[in-house]
């Protein structure tokens, strides 16, 4: 088991790492259907075809990172107070 002082700065190396992450590339690939922006099926024959968007992310293959989202919340909650 790691002590303390190694834990904290391992953990907050790696909370550092992920808001340089967020700010660098706030979006990423969309889970559902892996960034293609739709849900891939087969026809009859077996092909590979174009299906449905995705509802998740509406046909655009991204979708806005955690880390993203709550400084987007953050920055709005600030601006909408100071208004």
């Amino acid at each position: 088991m790691p002590s303390p002082f190694t834990a904290i700065p391992l953990a907050l190396i790696a909370i550092l790492g992920y808001a340089a992450l967020c700010a660098l590339s706030p979006l990423g690939v969309c889970r559902r259907c892996g960034g293609f922006g739709f849900k891939v099926k087969h026809n009859r024959r077996g092909r590979l075809v174009r299906g449905r968007n995705c509802r998740r992310c509406r046909g655009y293959g991204q979708r806005v990172r955690v880390g993203r989202h709550l400084y987007n919340l953050a920055t709005r909650l600030h601006r909408e107070g100071n208004h």
